[in-house]
C-alpha cells in the first residue's frame, strides 16, 4: 500500500454518469423525505406536472392521469407547486 497522497487531479470525477443511458439503471428515489400523492378527482389532466418535473419521472397512465415513478422521484415538490388544480400534495415518507 502506498503512503503517497493523491492530489486533486488524481481523483476520479464523482456524480457523473459515465455511460450514456446508464442513469435509468440507478433507482435514485430512495433518499427523498417527501413524496407526491395525486388526487385524480381534482386532476384536470393538463400535464403541467409532467412538464416541470426536473427528473422526468412523471408518467401518463392509460386514462390520461399523471403519476410519479417513485423509483426516481426525489420529492422536490415542484409538481405540487406547479399543479393548477391542487391535485398533488406532498406527504412525508414513512420509515420502513
Amino acid at each position: 500500500m502506498s503512503s503517497e497522497k493523491k492530489g486533486w487531479k488524481d481523483l476520479e470525477i464523482g456524480c457523473v454518469v459515465t455511460e450514456p443511458g446508464s442513469a435509468s439503471s440507478y433507482k435514485t428515489g430512495d433518499w427523498r423525505s417527501e413524496r407526491p400523492v395525486h388526487d385524480n378527482e381534482k386532476c384536470i389532466k393538463c400535464g403541467i406536472c409532467y412538464i416541470y418535473c426536473p427528473e422526468a419521472c412523471i408518467i401518463e397512465d392509460e386514462e390520461g392521469y399523471f403519476e410519479a415513478d417513485l423509483y426516481y422521484c426525489k420529492g422536490c415538490g415542484i409538481c405540487a407547486h406547479e399543479c393548477p388544480s391542487g391535485a398533488i400534495t406532498m406527504i412525508e415518507e414513512e420509515e420502513e
